[in-house]
């Protein structure tokens, strides 16, 4: 049995088909609606390895508070990623979850393997907010305009919100810095 066949042994769901649910909505829609679900799936695990990474690298003046609020964000992107896949599935989607579905789909740029500094951390970090945002605001309007009601609010009441009030939290640590002349 070849690599291939092997791994998808087992398989009762192939990646883009729909299985049949009950909600209410044509399959043209969840169809649509799941595509876009999993770009901001993938945008939101790109942004939870973020987190985490400059959890655990970040240092100086600000570390303690940093590594604080690194490890708040990423606990809160993590409760996004769950509520996303919870609608894809409910979509009768399937979610992407590796990390190369991630790497594929998402836009966000990837830090550097090697450390950071705290200010090139935020910069990273406000950056990929803005990411998730500028997807995120169409896609809510898509959903809305197909009539799917449920992931509209998914993404505006819990990916808008809390990607623009984390990056509020991050451009107030960028504000703090002291300018250059």
């Amino acid at each position: 049995m070849d690599n291939l066949t092997q791994d998808n042994a087992g398989v009762v769901q192939e990646f883009g088909a729909l299985a049949p649910v009950r909600i209410g909505l044509p399959e043209q829609t969840r169809s649509q609606s799941v595509r876009a679900l999993n770009r901001l799936l993938a945008h939101t695990m790109a942004l939870r390895d973020a987190y985490k990474k400059a959890h655990w690298q970040t240092s100086g003046a600000t570390f303690y508070e940093l590594h604080l609020l690194f490890d708040k964000h990423y606990e809160e992107q993590v409760a996004l990623m769950d509520a996303l896949a919870e609608r894809i599935q409910t979509l009768g989607g399937v979610t992407f979850a590796l990390a190369g579905d991630v790497a594929g789909e998402s836009s966000i740029a990837r830090a550097p393997r090697g450390r950071e500094s705290a200010h090139a951390q935020l910069e990273r970090l406000a950056a990929a907010h803005e990411t998730i945002l500028l997807d995120a605001r169409p896609l809510a309007r898509q959903a809305a305009d197909a009539g799917d009601d449920g992931s509209n609010d998914l993404i505006v009441s819990q990916v808008v919100r809390a990607n623009e009030l984390q990056s509020w939290f991050v451009g107030q640590h960028l504000a703090l810095r002291p300018e250059r002349g």
